[in-house]
């Protein structure tokens, strides 16, 4: 990092290079993200990046929470696919967060389960998957438990003062399954700003009850039209399955030649889509808790945020912690 700012280049330069050299050693790693992602990256002018301050990054038990330099007005749930954790979309989240920055970002990472699919054997995983037909996917034991994960979330942020309605939730794979079952069943007062899906499909269907609210959602899936894993006719029949039972907003966007992977024009047209249900509202910003409401973990983010880590070494009362940043705060 210091290599790069001694030769000139700017936070938004160094990041995309940064990005491109995490995204070849999970290409390398899983071969599941193709070279033409960097090179397509690499043709984008830097330019186009924006210039706004650098949001924070916290990681705290396997959750990721990427917060702007500003008061946040909007959150977008992110969660990832089968066998990954919060890190595997670190990087596009981080992406998206410069180009929205006002949106708050939350990462959290699956529990680790047995997975019938793998043996049995135990991997991060929202719910069990039986097989990749639909017969197998009517139970999906466990989801209802990962649905809460992300209602609560969603309710923290709420009490904070953020409506739903400036909220998303997105995911890839069985995140993405799993935000069309938490976010198609919220009521009336909890309806959402949007769902982004990204190669998902609907999972659990013994169980999931379309709301109201979420029959008027916005949805955008986007998917692959050669997807090993989850093939592109299982995205066809959520689709017709949602619409049939009254979702009036669904956009199913194909890629064509796209596997079981992300590609720059996806990302792209899921940026566009998170622009559209979330654009600037400066009345919905969540005003921070003062130094005094803050609980010990809040202070400690604060303390981390500010800079003031070297300063906190063996502190360890919670007015300590408020002293120090009030005293920061002078």
């Amino acid at each position: 990092y210091l290599f790069f700012l001694l030769i000139g280049l700017t936070h938004p330069h160094i990041t995309l290079l940064l990005f491109l050299s995490r995204m070849l050693r999970f290409a390398s790693a899983r071969r599941s993200i193709p070279s033409l992602i960097v090179f397509s990256l690499l043709a984008t002018p830097m330019a186009s990046f924006s210039s706004s301050p650098s949001p924070s990054v916290l990681r705290d038990n396997g959750t990721i929470t990427i917060t702007p330099a500003q008061p946040h007005s909007a959150l977008i749930v992110v969660t990832h696919g089968l066998g990954d954790s919060a890190e595997g979309f670190a990087d596009v989240a981080e992406m998206w967060a410069r180009q929205l920055p006002y949106v708050k970002f939350v990462l959290p990472t699956a529990p680790t389960q047995p997975v019938t699919l793998n043996g049995g054997m135990p991997m991060p995983s929202w719910y069990d998957i039986e097989g990749l037909s639909e017969r197998t996917n009517e139970n999906c034991n466990g989801i209802v438990e990962s649905q809460r994960t992300v209602e609560r979330i969603m309710e923290v942020e709420n009490a904070a003062g953020l409506p739903y309605s400036r909220m998303v939730l997105s995911g890839f794979s069985q995140g993405a399954a799993l935000s069309l079952f938490t976010g198609l069943q919220l009521p009336d007062d909890k309806k959402l700003a949007g769902v982004l899906a990204m190669s998902g499909y609907l999972a659990g269907s013994k169980q999931f009850k379309l709301s109201s609210a979420g029959k008027t959602t916005p949805i955008l899936h986007c998917h692959g039209t050669a997807d090993p894993m989850v093939t592109f006719s299982m995205a066809q029949k959520t689709e017709s399955l949602l619409k049939e039972s009254g979702v009036e907003n669904y956009e199913l966007k194909p890629y064509p030649g796209m596997q079981h992977t992300v590609l720059p024009e996806e990302l792209s047209d899921a940026l566009a889509f998170l622009s559209k249900v979330l654009p600037p509202d400066d009345t919905c910003a969540v005003k921070p808790k003062s130094v005094d409401e803050m609980s010990v973990k809040e202070l400690k983010a604060a303390i981390r945020k500010g800079g003031l880590g070297s300063k906190a070494v063996g502190l360890t009362e919670k007015r300590e912690l408020q002293d120090l940043l009030k005293e920061h705060q002078k």
